[in-house]
């Protein structure tokens, strides 16, 4: 949520955020957020520490896997760094249609002024909490709700959950490789992939493919882009995914439109590869973004 957040705010000026940490969260991080204007009410300090480490190997510019560091770092036959001694890996829920990751934010956690907001972006969460969430969010009146899937449950066992997770979905925004895994065994496809998705009533499908770009699929209007990414100068792809979809859920709301959104998305992600840390993107120069999107929607091919 903070990256998704940190996208939005470069095209709009109120962010709230929903989140559940540890009492070992920075609680520095948390006064920045209110500094800059972002409603935090939505973030619940349970009474506990939470490991929030997470470790990811890169395999280029902005594509990235989860990994068990163990394994990787004696692949490499290199030494274990201390920072990682203890951590746990996540592993896949198996039980992720019937038990919620305790971790997860609750429908007890929303404040009641959230369930009216005009648009809601749900990062990855698990399979139950994800359905809970947008139905509540859709019955509530919140206009577009956007999921960014974990990849805990992009698996082809649970492509017929989908069915019922992405009815009246705004947007479904996984990754190229979450895809596949989620149709594997059944087409090589992406676009077969994206119509299907949004055969579930999910009206646009938009696939991140890192450095490459985005391909964007409408239900509605039987259209298909490809956008290229941006050339940015590259510094630290973590949180471009995350940039991505919070520039995505702005510029949809704004315009309703999914190729506007998906432009406005994929800027947001050049910012973020261009350094580090959540509220880079909140320092970026004015007229900047705009100059960026102006450049790249000359560049969108219609399939």
């Amino acid at each position: 949520m903070l990256y998704a957040a940190a996208g939005a705010r470069l095209w709009v000026e109120s962010v709230s955020l929903l989140a559940r940490v540890g009492e070992d969260f920075p609680n520095d991080w948390l006064r920045s957020f209110q500094q800059k204007g972002m409603d935090t009410r939505g973030v619940k300090i349970v009474p506990a520490p939470m490991d929030l480490r997470s470790f990811i190997v890169y395999t280029d510019a902005r594509n990235f896997q989860r990994s068990n560091p163990v394994s990787h770092f004696a692949r490499l036959g290199l030494p274990f760094p201390k920072s990682l001694l203890g951590y746990q890996p996540p592993q896949n829920e198996q039980d992720s249609r019937t038990q919620a990751n305790p971790d997860s934010p609750k429908l007890s956690d929303i404040p009641a002024d959230y369930r009216v907001a005009k648009a809601a972006h749900l990062a990855p969460l698990d399979l139950l909490t994800h359905s809970q969430l947008a139905t509540a969010l859709r019955h509530s009146g919140v206009s577009y709700v956007t999921i960014d899937p974990d990849p805990g449950y992009m698996n082809a066992n649970y492509l017929d959950d989908l069915r019922s997770l992405l009815q009246g979905v705004t947007a479904f925004l996984p990754s190229e490789e979450e895809i596949r895994n989620l149709f594997w065994g059944r087409t090589h496809d992406l676009w077969e992939m994206a119509e299907t998705l949004a055969s579930f009533g999910c009206d646009i499908v938009v696939i991140k493919r890192g450095a490459r770009g985005q391909l964007v699929y409408d239900r509605v209007g039987n259209r298909k882009w490809e956008i290229p990414g941006y050339p940015s100068n590259f510094v630290d792809p973590t949180g471009a995914g995350d940039a991505f979809c919070g520039g995505f859920l702005a510029g949809y709301a704004a315009s309703l439109d999914p190729l506007q959104a998906t432009l406005h998305g994929n800027i947001s992600s050049s910012f973020a590869i261009e350094g580090s840390g959540p509220f880079y993107l909140l320092d970026s120069m004015p007229g900047l973004a705009q100059a960026r999107l102006a450049s790249l929607t000359a560049l969108v091919r219609q399939v």
